[in-house]
Formats: structure tokens, sequence, C-alpha cells
């Protein structure tokens, strides 16, 4: 499968109004290297994604799915069923109810309880099979298979990376001088659709992920996309085995930036979130800051950086009072 900028395009024109256009905030200056050097302070925007319908980024990709096959007449009445970590789940029932199909959801066991009680407020039909999302992904296929519904996917589609990207593009309408977005990447969906947006505009895409979940920094060490191994606390969003062939040909095509954070500073830039700017984010939002805060991305003075905040379907009791 390939994925193009006219993809991108194709996909804002489709899902306009239907989803929430992103909110930005106000430039700040952010730490950098070679501050001294006369080039000026970096600046920091964040892409506050969080806030899209269904809490995540996921809805865009979703909205375009479903909309695409109405529009094509390949819309089943035995509706949609995808396997998700619980973001994409919860675009995909939302997707779903909009076009009055249904929807069924296959979870691992071990996704958090907030999305799974979310998944139920919108109607969907949610069976937990297993411990990783490779489980929930089986059972989701033999589902389909034998009902007849439409398979979604939780970012290897073009037309899931497709919608991810109109995120992109919403950034450069608003802030034309961003030089950099960094993104945390789990499957590669996001990154992907971002990526093929981000090239035409001449914007640099800088690629978090968890040292445990490395399933694109692993890809391009090897050259293509290979099975990797699967434990962080992020994992419930960015716990893929394997990025897509979608995001590795992007990455290589745009050179993107490659980092890897430990657990540590994912949890502690959650935290970090929480206390200096009262944002509750779950763990794969915090990886891209976790990129920034750590200087495992140092920004060149005068380089404006736009932080895509990507989700926050998380239960904020662990976050503690300020220190």
């Amino acid at each position: 499968m390939t994925l193009s900028y006219a993809d991108v395009t194709a996909a804002r024109a489709r899902i306009a109004g239907h989803t929430r256009p992103v909110a930005l905030s106000a430039p700040e200056p952010l730490a950098c290297a070679g501050e001294d050097s006369g080039g000026g302070k970096a600046r920091l925007t964040l892409a506050y994604e969080f806030a899209q319908h269904t809490g995540s980024f996921k809805a865009r990709g979703a909205a375009n799915f479903a909309a695409a096959h109405a529009e094509a007449g390949t819309l089943p009445p035995s509706g949609l069923v995808i396997a998700s970590g619980g973001n994409a789940g919860l675009a995909c029932a939302w997707a779903a109810r909009r076009h009055g199909v249904p929807a069924t959801v296959f979870l691992p066991e071990t996704a958090p309880a907030v999305k799974v009680a979310r998944l139920h407020a919108l109607g969907a039909d949610v069976r937990q099979v297993g411990t990783e999302y490779a489980d929930a992904l089986e059972a989701s296929r033999k589902f389909a298979a034998e009902t007849g519904a439409l398979p979604s996917h939780a970012y290897d589609l073009p037309h899931i990376a497709a919608g991810a990207g109109t995120l992109l593009e919403e950034i450069h309408d608003a802030r034309p001088d961003v030089d950099t977005v960094v993104v945390a990447v789990g499957g590669g969906g996001l990154f992907a659709g971002v990526t093929a947006a981000a090239h035409e505009h001449g914007i640099r895409v800088v690629a978090a992920e968890p040292e445990h979940c490395r399933a694109l920094n692993a890809a391009l060490e090897a050259g293509s996309p290979v099975d990797v191994p699967v434990r962080s606390v992020a994992a419930d969003a960015l716990g893929a085995r394997r990025a897509t062939a979608m995001a590795v040909d992007w990455a290589q095509r745009a050179d993107v930036v490659s980092l890897l954070v430990p657990d540590e500073a994912i949890v502690a830039a959650r935290q970090a979130l929480w206390d200096e700017r009262r944002l509750a984010v779950e763990h794969a939002a915090a990886t891209a800051w976790a990129a920034l805060r750590t200087g495992a991305y140092r920004p060149a003075p005068g380089e404006h950086v736009c932080l895509v905040l990507c989700g926050a379907n998380t239960d904020p009791s662990d976050l503690t009072g300020p220190r």
C-alpha cells in the first residue's frame, strides 16, 4: 500500500466539518543547543490534538475511512470491525455511529479501563482477547471473515494514515513558519500521514518512540519493516510489533529524525505536562514531549518546533499534585 500527499488533501476535503480543527498554543521560547550563537531562541508550539473527537488524532483517520466507504457504497450493514489498543477503537466506534452502522472492537485484555468504558459508552461491541495488540488483530480478522464486517485498521491503511495527515495541513495553515514537527510513533499511521504532508511543505519530522517499542527505529536500522518486542508504559497506544511499509517508506524518503526515549523519561514528561501546564495526557503524547524535554532532540537557534500531543484517553488518578 502506498500513501501520497494527494491522499492527504483528498482526506481533508472529505472530512471537512466533521473533525475539530487542531488547537495550537501561542509560540513560546524553547531551550536549545547553541543559544549563545546569535541565532535567537528556538520556539515551541503545542498542538492540542487530544481535544479531537474521541480524545485523540485517530478520529481523523476513522472519519476518512468510513466516509470513503460510504461514498463508494462499500460500508456493509454488518458495520466496522477493528483491533485496537483503545484509541483507534474509540475513533472507529464514533465514525461507525455517525454512519448508522455497528462497530465491533477487539482489544487486548490489558487495555486501560478508561478506554474500555468509553467504548461501551459509544455503543461498541467490545471484545477483549490476549495481552497484545497482535492478539486482538488476529481475532478481528477472523470476525471479519465470519460476519462480513468491514475491517478497519489502527494504522495500516492509506485512508487511515491520510486522515491523520490532515493534522499537519492544519498546523501549516495556522503556523506556516513551523520548521519541525515532533510526533510519537507506534505502528506509523499518524507518522506516515504527517510526514507525507510535512515533506510537501519542507517541514522536518522527528519521530519519538519508547526504547522498548521501537518499530520504526528498528525498521530504519534494518532497511525494512521488522518485528520488535513490545514493552513500555506507552504500549497501549504505541505497542505495534511492526511499523507499516508506508511509514518506513516516508521515513526513508523524508530523511526523518528517529529518536528513542526511556520509559522513566516518558513518565516524567507526562507528570511535567500536568505540573507545569495542567495537561493530563496519555503516555503516548508524553513520549513526544520527552524527546524534547530530555534533549534527545535539540532544536537549533531560531527553529520553530511544533509538538503534537496526540491523545488524552488516560486515567489521571496517577498524576500527583503540584510539585
